[in-house]
């Protein structure tokens, strides 16, 4: 196939490769690390006839490309796991089963997605804001102290860990000035309202770090596109600095902003991690913190595995706008 559509083609079965050797070198990797699983598992005061048996549930035993493919089985079509007194059916797409309570991880992962997507897509928005606004002014009072301002500014939030941000944004804006609750999440279906006000603080720890990088961009961008020749006929034209930035040098920066907000956007679920632990978010990232100090393999690969999923994906995404945005982009 060519044109477009032989474009997203191509580009559908990169991502679907992609994602197989992801669950591959993700499987493998956590699952030949060192320690008694079965052990962990079962608690320091099991018998070794009891961690037996928990390897036996476990299929511990088996060797391991045995245990890939299972793992594989049940992500395509399900399968059935055995919890020791009853047998308990997964259904696809089954990423197994925790090794604390048995729980699905599928099930596990759904109930903490919801957090952590409204804190990625909220913040994107403040970041799409803040960082293309910011890289605009920037690019339009080229020489002039607005520029030098908002270039140190950016400087200073590339620079600035996420953590750090956080803690000063609750200390000052929650403790001293008592401008917003300390964040609790809500349901966005509960309370759309208190969804967002308890939201507010922490997608703006996120969007700074992000939008800086989003100003930087669009500013470098902008100046590009407004160097080249057509600029300055528009120019020799009379036309309004105003339009030449919003119809001509913004269209020139918004592929590579496209670009580089769907890989955030990817990123920022598993990059969410320090922000939902900050502000005691029950998010994937939280959750992800405390299978990695239980050593709850399951669940550290299935969640691995999705925040991999969004980082591919939204690469995907990208690459298809990315073309939309440029036709070029098709034959390359």
């Amino acid at each position: 196939m060519s044109g477009f559509g032989g474009f997203v083609l191509r580009r559908g079965v990169g991502t679907v490769i992609t994602l197989l050797a992801i669950s591959v070198i993700v499987y493998v990797v956590f699952f030949v690390t060192p320690g008694n699983v079965a052990q962990i598992t079962c608690g320091p005061r099991c018998s070794p006839e009891q961690v037996h048996q928990v390897a036996q549930q476990l299929r511990l035993d088996d060797p391991l490309y045995l245990r890939y493919w299972h793992f594989l089985q049940g992500i395509l079509v399900g399968q059935d796991y055995s919890t020791g007194t009853s047998v308990e059916h997964c259904s696809a797409p089954c990423l197994g089963l925790s090794y604390q309570g048995d729980q699905q991880v599928t099930q596990l992962i759904l109930a903490k997605l919801p957090v952590s997507l409204s804190l990625v897509f909220g913040a994107m928005v403040l970041w799409l804001i803040l960082g293309v606004g910011t890289g605009i002014l920037s690019a339009w009072r080229r020489g002039r102290f607005t520029e030098r301002l908002l270039t140190g500014i950016t400087l200073a939030g590339v620079a600035t860990p996420v953590f750090v941000i956080g803690l000063v944004l609750m200390i000052v804006v929650c403790g001293q000035l008592q401008l917003l609750p300390f964040p609790q999440y809500v349901g966005l279906t509960d309370d759309p309202e208190q969804w967002a006000w308890n939201l507010l603080l922490p997608w703006l720890s996120l969007a700074l770090i992000e939008a800086a990088t989003f100003a930087r961009l669009t500013r470098a961008s902008m100046l590009e596109t407004l160097a080249e020749d057509h600029i300055r006929t528009f120019r020799a034209y009379g036309v309004g600095e105003r339009s030449i930035i919003g119809r001509h040098a913004l269209r020139g920066a918004f592929a590579p902003i496209i670009a580089l907000n769907a890989n955030n956007v990817g990123s920022a679920v598993g990059g969410a991690v320090l922000t939902e632990t900050l502000f005691g978010l029950p998010g994937i990232g939280q959750e992800l913190v405390h299978a990695v100090n239980v050593v709850d393999l399951p669940v550290v690969v299935g969640m691995v595995l999705v925040i991999g999923f969004f980082v591919v994906i939204a690469n995907a995404v990208a690459d298809v706008l990315y073309a939309v945005a440029d036709r070029r982009v098709v034959l390359a």
